[in-house]
């Protein structure tokens, strides 16, 4: 079990066992509509699991009938709608200029939120069913691995509510499909279902339900748990250095990765299982 402290939240909830961290969305009245306790927890949260030795992969989860039906516009319509804000601390009117800074700052601080699932250390797969609207697209583009339930409905929303979608989704989506399908989904702003997102590559699994699709994720994520987390680690690693660099670039930094941590107690290990035909048990050394 994990001995790290993580932080509190109203709006999601973790569990860890077996060196696997279930990060659940927990606002199941709202259908897990991003409030903003949830723009500042989550990357407090995935911080604290990426730092913890404990915790070898992370599944991201939803409670309730949907995994998220995207940004709280009841919570942030009003804002949003003002432009960022209306006054200053001492009350007057803020210039067009400043209003526009913050929103600046606003929307750079809420596009952290996906980074830092994008940037731990640790695998992160996505386990999805019922809606998964606006940013909950851009939340799972951050994600290592998506596998979905056969209700699952999708949709890149924003330009439904005339704007242009800005925390991660326009960035990552095209890395994962094809960029015509990008465009058709993102110009549309349709909804699609589990089908179609398996067919263009969004997920890869399909599940019966919310339930099967929590069990796959877990069966996954254990069998990425029981390999050595340096090795795992080191691969995601290796993975996300590679893009933008030419071939012959990312095979010299994963030489240069191997000659600085191959000589690890868990590769000893490794080879010392295979001799004696047990399997190894990792340490992460």
């Amino acid at each position: 079990m994990s001995t790290h402290h993580l932080p509190e939240s109203e709006v999601i909830s973790v569990h860890i066992e077996d060196h696997i961290a279930t990060v659940w969305l927990d606002r199941e009245e709202q259908m897990n509509a991003f409030a903003p306790d949830f723009w500042v927890d989550l990357p407090r949260i995935m911080e604290s699991l990426g730092d913890d030795p404990a915790v070898r992969v992370i599944v991201i989860a939803a409670r309730g009938k949907a995994f998220t039906v995207g940004i709280d516009l009841k919570a942030f319509g009003p804002s949003m709608m003002a432009g960022g804000g209306l006054d200053d601390s001492d009350g007057q009117p803020v210039s067009g200029v400043a209003k526009r800074r913050d929103l600046y700052r606003s929307v750079k601080k809420l596009q952290q939120t996906f980074t830092a699932i994008a940037d731990c250390p640790k695998p992160v797969i996505a386990a999805i069913h019922g809606y998964c609207i606006g940013a909950g697209v851009d939340l799972i583009t951050a994600c290592d691995i998506r596998f979905a339930s056969r209700d699952t409905v999708f949709s890149v929303r924003e330009t439904q509510i005339a704007m242009v979608a800005d925390v991660g989704t326009m960035q990552r989506l095209p890395k994962i499909i094809d960029p015509g399908r990008v465009a058709e989904l993102v110009f549309t702003g349709k909804d699609f279902g589990a089908a179609e997102a398996f067919e263009m590559g969004l997920i890869s699994r399909i599940a019966s339900d919310a339930g099967d699709v929590q069990k796959q994720a877990h069966d996954v994520a254990r069998a990425i748990a029981a390999n050595s987390p340096l090795a795992v680690q080191g691969s995601k690693a290796v993975l996300k250095a590679g893009e933008g660099r030419s071939i012959n670039d990312a095979l010299d930094y994963v030489a240069l990765w191997n000659s600085s941590f191959i000589s690890s107690n868990d590769f000893t290990e490794a080879i010392t299982a295979f001799m004696e035909k047990r399997p190894p048990e990792f340490t992460g050394q």
